[in-house]
């Protein structure tokens, strides 16, 4: 996998996120409250900026009550 297929996966995973969260009706602030990390840290996955880790991952999904599979259901893959 190369550097450009790994930012198109972020930023797809991000996108996930963002649509997810907003269907949930959560700010980027309230789902960082709940998480228990900085505002800006949601921003930044939601932009594809970082890659978060596997423990922050499980515990989004747990805040927003859905499967971590279905963080990753994008199409948008070379």
């Amino acid at each position: 996998m190369n550097k450009l297929d790994k930012k198109i996966i972020l930023i797809e995973f991000g996108n996930t996120l963002r649509k997810l969260r907003l269907a949930k009706g959560l700010t980027q602030e309230q789902l960082a409250n709940e998480l228990g990390v900085e505002i800006s840290q949601i921003s930044r996955i939601e932009r594809g900026v970082i890659n978060t880790s596997v423990t922050t991952l499980y515990a989004i999904s747990k805040t927003l009550k859905i499967e971590a599979s279905e963080l990753f259901a994008f199409d948008n893959i070379p």
